[in-house]
């Protein structure tokens, strides 16, 4: 399952967020989300969990809880929409 996490300090790294989640199962990967021209993290990211039931735990568990001094804002991840085909020129 993969899960959203928002609401990170700028700070965080994956480390921090992988002894966050690991009491509540096996983590696959950790994505934080950084910015393409300065590197700097966007204050969000993404978990992979295996299996179902612990994300759902740790999703529980950690929704509201502070990291770096920010609540974080857990929860199941949507599917990304495509994006739209850029628009024709008009000459």
């Amino acid at each position: 399952m993969n899960i959203f996490v928002g609401n990170l300090a700028f700070g965080s790294t994956d480390q921090d967020i992988r002894q966050l989640f690991e009491p509540y199962g096996v983590v696959d990967t950790i994505n934080i989300i950084t910015d393409r021209y300065t590197g700097q993290s966007r204050g969000f990211g993404f978990v992979e969990m295996p299996d179902t039931r612990a994300a759902q735990s740790a999703i529980q568990g950690l929704q509201g809880k502070a990291l770096g001094g920010r609540t974080l804002n857990v929860n199941e991840a949507k599917p990304r929409e495509p994006r739209r085909e850029p628009r024709q020129d008009r000459w």
